[in-house]
C-alpha cells in the first residue's frame, strides 16, 4: 500500500525539551518548546515539530520558517543567518542557533524519536552498482531470519506492506529515523538501508548506528557533484567509520575497494569475485540458462559453502556475496542465509525479465537499471550469454546529472549490443536533443557510419515499442536507466512512467499483431 511521506512517521514520542536538544548539539537555545517531530520540510510539518532550517544552493531554508510555523512548527534550529531571518519573519518562535544545522539535523532526529537505530539490527550498503540489489538482498535475509526489516532502496522506503516512493536514494535524516522509529513501534526488529555517497556527505546518516556495512564497487558516476573520483571516493569510504558502523564488508574486485580495504577504520572483510586475493574468493559460477540462476561456492576463511544467486550474471554474484556476508557479520546464521539467497524475489528493475504469454515467439526482454558504462558493459555481457539472436538495448541518460560519463555510455552500449535505440531517461531540465547527442559521441566512436543505431525522437515510449515489435523470437531487448523507478521526470513535471509496464503492453502488442495477421491471412 502506498503512503505519503508524512504517514511513516511513530505515532508515540515523548516530547523532549528544546534546551536539552540544543544543548546535545552545542546550540544556543533562545525560548522553550516541547518537541515531538523533526523536519527539514517546511511542506512535512507535523503540530510539535523542529524545523531544521539549512542553508541551500539558491536560498535558506530559514525563508520557509513562516511556512513550517503556520503548519504548527514549535521551533527553528538554524544557522545565525538563518535565525536572522527567522526573527525577522516569526519574532516569537524559539531557536536553536547553531553553526552548520544540516551536520546536527540527523542526531537531534534521532533524539527525538528515541534513537531507534540502537534498538534494531541495522545493515547498509554503499558502491556504484549493486548496492539496489545488495540493499534488497539483505532485506530478504533478515526477514528469512525471522526479523521483521524495515527498507530504505532507491526511491523507495518500505514498512512492512506499507511504502512510499522518494526522490532520493537516502532520505533526509529526519525521514531515515522516522521510518526507523516507526518500523519498531509496529514491531519490527531490523533495517536494511540503502546509503548513496550524498547521504554521507550531507550527513543523512548521522544518528545512525550499523551492525554492518557493505561496499560492492566504485566507477564512473556523480562527478557533476564531486568533481573527482578522489572525493567520490572518499564520500563512500566515510562510511566504514567507528562513527557510523561497527563492522564492514568490501568487495576488492575493483581498485577502489582494494583501497578501501586498507584503508577503513573498522574491522572488515574482504571478497572477491575475481581472483582478487582476499580473505573471502566466490569460484565456480555456474548459470542456469533456464533460470537465469547462479550457483557458486564461496570460500570462507574456514569452510566453503554452495549459494545460488536467483538473479544471472556476474555483477549479481558480487552483490551476493556482499548481501550474504554483510548478513553473517550482523549476526545472522550461515544456514539462515543460504536458504533466503537461494529463495530470494526478484529486485524490480534489476536484470528484471518481463514475461511472455508466448515466449517461443517473443523477444527475451530485461528491464535493468544500469546508467554506467561501466554497468552497460556488464548487463550487456550477462545478455548476451541469455542470446541466440541479435541483442538491442534501449537506453539514454538522465539529465542534471554527471554529463562526463555520457560518451562512455554510449561507447559501452555500442560495444555491448547489436542493435542500438537511443531515447530519453529523465532528462529533467537539460535539453533531451543535447543530451542524446553526446551519447552519439561516444557511439560514433565505435560506429562511425551509425549501422543499426536508431535515435527516437519522440518519447521513451515510443523506443521500447519500437525494439519490441522490431526484435525476433531469439533477440534479446535490455531496456536501462531506470529500472524500478515509476516516473519519468521532464521539466520539473512527474510523468507516471514504468518501464516494466510498458514492455508488456508491447509484447501484448506482439501478439495481438500475430492474430491480426492470421485474421488476414486467413
Amino acid at each position: 500500500m502506498e503512503v505519503s511521506i508524512s504517514e511513516l512517521r511513530p505515532k508515540n514520542v515523548t516530547a523532549q525539551n528544546l534546551s536539552d536538544l540544543s544543548e546535545l548539539i552545542g546550540g544556543t537555545c533562545f525560548g522553550q518548546a516541547q518537541i515531538t517531530g523533526v523536519s527539514v520540510d517546511s511542506n512535512d510539518i507535523r503540530p510539535g515539530d523542529l524545523f531544521v532550517a539549512v542553508p541551500g544552493q539558491k536560498t535558506h531554508g530559514a525563508a520557509f520558517a513562516h511556512t513550517a510555523v503556520e503548519k504548527g512548527a514549535e521551533a527553528v534550529a538554524t544557522d545565525e543567518a538563518g535565525a536572522k531571518r527567522v526573527r525577522r519573519d516569526c519574532p516569537d518562535i524559539p531557536l536553536i542557533v547553531v553553526d552548520d544545522p544540516r551536520h546536527h539535523e540527523g542526531t537531534l532526529a534521532a533524539a527525538v524519536y528515541g534513537d531507534p537505530s540502537a534498538k534494531m539490527r541495522v545493515v547498509g550498503i554503499t558502491g556504484t552498482n549493486g548496492k539496489t540489489t545488495t540493499t534488497y538482498l539483505l532485506h530478504w535475509m533478515l526477514q528469512a531470519g525471522g526479523e521483521k526489516a524495515v527498507l530504505q532502496g532507491t526511491g523507495v522506503q518500505r514498512v512492512g506492506d506499507e511504502h512510499i516512493y522518494t526522490s532520493r536514494t537516502t532520505s533526509e535524516a529526519p525521514v531515515l529515523q522516522a521510518l526507523m522509529a516507526t518500523g519498531l513501534e509496529r514491531g519490527m526488529q531490523a533495517a536494511a538501508l540503502e546509503i548513496s555517497s550524498h547521504a554521507v556527505s550531507l550527513d543523512r546518516i548521522r544518528g545512525v548506528r550499523f551492525d554492518a556495512v557493505g561496499f560492492t564497487n566504485l566507477q564512473h558516476d556523480h562527478l557533476d557533484y564531486y568533481g573527482t573520483m578522489e572525493a567520490y571516493f572518499e564520500a563512500k569510504a566515510g562510511l566504514f567509520s567507528p562513527e557510523f558502523a561497527k563492522r564492514g564488508v568490501v568487495c576488492v574486485d575493483d581498485e577502489w575497494g582494494q583501497r578501501l580495504a586498507k584503508e577503513a577504520a573498522i574491522p572488515v572483510v574482504t571478497v572477491s569475485t575475481n581472483g582478487t586475493p582476499a580473505q573471502v574468493q566466490a569460484t565456480g559460477m555456474r548459470p542456469d540458462p533456464d533460470t537465469g540462476a547462479t550457483t557458486f561456492t564461496l570460500r570462507l576463511e574456514d569452510s566453503e559453502v554452495t549459494l545460488t544467486c536467483p538473479l544471472p550474471g556476474a555483477v549479481n554474484v558480487q552483490n551476493a556475496c556482499v548481501a550474504a556476508l554483510v548478513a553473517r557479520e550482523a549476526g545472522l546464521p550461515l544456514d539462515v542465509i543460504v536458504d533466503a539467497l537461494e529463495n530470494a524475489p526478484q529486485v524490480s528493475g534489476r536484470m528484471e525479465t518481463i514475461p511472455s504469454q508466448t515466449p517461443e515467439e517473443d523477444p527475451l526482454v530485461i528491464v535493468d537499471f544500469a546508467h554506467t558504462a561501466e554497468a552497460l558493459e556488464s548487463v550487456l555481457g550477462t545478455a548476451r550469454a541469455l542470446t541466440r539472436g541479435k541483442l538491442h538495448i534501449v537506453f539514454g541518460t538522465d539529465g542534471d546529472r554527471d554529463a562526463s560519463k555520457r560518451a562512455d555510455v554510449g561507447r559501452a552500449a555500442a560495444n555491448g549490443a547489436d542493435i542500438l535505440w537511443v531515447t530519453d531517461e529523465n532528462p529533467r531540465t537539460e535539453a533531451p536533443e543535447i543530451m542524446r547527442r553526446q551519447l552519439f559521441e561516444g557511439i560514433s566512436q565505435v560506429r562511425a557510419d551509425l549501422s543499426d543505431v536508431t535515435e527516437i525522437t519522440t518519447c521513451r515510449r515510443d523506443a521500447i515499442r519500437t525494439a519490441i515489435m522490431a526484435a525476433g523470437p531469439d533477440d534479446t531487448v535490455i531496456i536501462t536507466g531506470k529500472g524500478g523507478e515509476e516516473v519519468q521526470e521532464v521539466y520539473y513535471c512527474m510523468h507516471p512512467f514504468k518501464d516494466q509496464e510498458v514492455a508488456r503492453e508491447c509484447l501484448a502488442g506482439r501478439a495481438y499483431r500475430r492474430a491480426l495477421t492470421q485474421k488476414l491471412d486467413s
